[in-house]
């Protein structure tokens, strides 16, 4: 007799699909086993992973557990899955030529040197996947091709940023490659010789070799910035309405989020006239935005002046934390300047999850690029969202959850994930954490940005805005930086509805909390409130409702 499938089973099952799929993220999670292997970007492959992705959906779908829990485990089990499916069928690695991490190309050179080397045995896995760094070059090229003769174009103006990043990347002197900068203190003799060899003869000239393809082959085939949406490729519309799905796990559409996002720009014109008023001596819109985008001394000095103001604040919210949070993570989240190489295509800022083995920490990333340019105001809420209790709080406690599958604690739910990134810019003003009225100025910046993304993403992607349309409209409408805006649009460019994410789940969560509130009266207890939030990894947005609701109704 078979034994019947359990929940635990499928999303094991779905975990070990996740991690043999991408063995690059199963070594930045600290998953051991496949730290000498890169992922295969092959079409056959990918079709492969969504067909099992599909089955095991289907099957999460069918079950009908007993346990409050496991109905949880299957429903983020079905959803993740359905997700991985929908997110390959839109074969975005043919047409995504990017010069940041979200492309193949771009992402593998961000993430190898990210890898620590403890032990001989994880330095020698290392040197085997420099070794495959030409096939799965190779891989990405002709899935590059396969979109060109398919009418899946990639954007003109991202294939020459790629070939200007990958020149800046082939001039560094190969002892200076980020390829070849981790610490191996435990490494066979040898070890630095044998890497420096490998990137110098094994992966330049593969990287050189896709230079020459993009050049010779895509570039003149590339769409133009008129047309950068992925509504212009073929099949282009159903594909956006499966990432927004997948992004946002609502069936809300373009047009929907779209309107949301105007209407919210509207509603923070109030917010900007009373703290302008205050700060600068205007309630004036434009006045405003032009005082903060025009004063020196908005603007930072240089890079260590910003990375040291990002630590303060995080130094500050990590003392605070305990009053607002039952549960905190055992490892403190570190700050780092982007990597030179990647810095002039990145965003502001980043986060990276810890390695569950604690070989890594839990990094907040910092773009200090052109940083005379950037805008001190926007560091503390940055810090918030990124750091704490940001994502460091969200991704290192979910790694810390010992009694749930890994997948719930490594589900990719960008809604959920980014989401409580921006609700925690707004708690943190709850907490006391920002200084003075000018950084909740950058608060409300940073809430323009994410309303315009609604705006914008939707717009180029779903209503046929151009690249130049998108960057007028940020430029109207958020406070920002010049080189963000032109980063913020190409990022939306390179990875459709992810943008999205943010709002969406920030609304949702302030919903969630505010039935909760309203629900329990003086018995609502805030840390009670994030420690169940957190307390199941990334959810789905309707199943975290149903998960909130239940923690309420079991309050004395």
């Amino acid at each position: 007799m078979t034994s019947m499938t359990t929940v635990d089973d499928l999303a094991d099952e779905l975990f070990e699909l996740k991690m043999t799929a991408s063995p690059l993220e199963a070594t930045m999670l600290g998953v051991p086993g496949r730290d000498h292997l890169l992922d295969d970007p092959s079409l056959a492959t990918e079709e492969a992973v969504a067909a099992r992705a599909r089955d095991i959906a289907t099957r999460a779908g069918a079950l009908e557990p007993a346990i409050a829990e496991e109905r949880v485990t299957a429903a983020v089990v079905a959803q993740q899955a359905t997700a991985l499916a929908e997110m390959l069928g839109t074969r975005q690695a043919e047409y995504t030529i990017a010069d940041i991490f979200v492309s193949p190309i771009a992402g593998l050179l961000t993430v190898l040197p990210l890898i620590p080397l403890p032990d001989a045995e994880r330095a020698d896995a290392y040197l085997q996947r420099l070794g495959r760094v030409p096939d799965y070059v190779d891989a990405v090229a002709e899935r590059n091709r396969a979109g060109v003769a398919a009418g899946r174009l990639p954007i003109a103006h991202h294939v020459r940023a790629t070939i200007a990043y990958l020149d800046r990347l082939l001039a560094v002197d190969v002892a200076a490659d980020p390829l070849c900068g981790q610490e191996a203190p435990l490494a066979a003799a040898g070890f630095d010789a044998e890497r420096e060899r490998l990137v110098a003869e094994v992966v330049r000239p593969a990287l050189a070799g896709y230079r020459r393809v993009l050049a010779d082959e895509i570039a003149d085939h590339g769409r133009s910035e008129d047309q950068a949406g992925i509504c212009w490729l073929p099949g282009g519309e159903e594909d956006y309405a499966a990432l927004v799905r997948v992004h946002t796990t609502t069936d809300r559409d373009p047009q929907e989020l779209h309107e949301t996002g105007l209407r919210i720009i509207d509603e923070l014109a109030g917010d900007y006239a009373e703290l302008g008023s205050r700060v600068l001596g205007t309630s004036d819109l434009g006045e405003i935005f032009a005082k903060l985008r025009e004063d020196p001394a908005m603007r930072w000095h240089d890079a260590d002046e910003l990375l040291g103001e990002a630590r303060t604040a995080i130094e500050r919210a990590e003392r605070v934390s305990p009053s607002w949070f039952g549960r905190l993570p055992a490892q403190r989240c570190k700050v780092a300047a982007v990597p030179e190489s990647e810095a002039p295509g990145a965003p502001a800022a980043y986060y990276m999850q810890p390695a569950m083995d604690g070989s890594r920490p839990g990094t907040y990333y910092a773009n200090t690029h052109g940083v005379e340019q950037r805008f001190r105001y926007q560091s503390q809420a940055m810090a918030f969202h990124e750091g704490v209790p940001g994502h460091h709080f969200q991704l290192s406690l979910a790694l810390e959850l010992e009694d749930l599958p890994m997948i719930r604690k490594t589900a990719a739910v960008n809604a959920f994930i980014e989401g409580w990134g921006l609700y925690s810019e707004r708690l943190a003003d709850e907490m006391g954490l920002y200084t003075d009225d000018t950084a909740r100025l950058g608060m409300l910046a940073l809430d323009s940005m994410r309303a315009c993304r609604l705006v914008v993403d939707t717009g180029m992607h779903a209503l046929r805005w151009s690249r130049q349309q998108a960057i007028d409209y940020m430029r109207a409408n958020a406070p920002m930086a010049e080189l963000e805006i032109v980063a913020e649009v190409d990022r939306y460019l390179s990875y459709p509805g992810q943008a999205l994410s943010y709002m969406v789940g920030r609304l949702e969560l302030q919903r969630i909390r505010a039935a909760a509130e309203a629900e329990l009266g003086d018995r609502f207890d805030i840390k009670g409130f994030h420690d169940v939030v957190l307390g199941g990894g990334a959810l789905p947005l309707s199943v975290l409702e149903t998960v909130v609701q239940g923690w309420a109704k079991a309050q004395p």
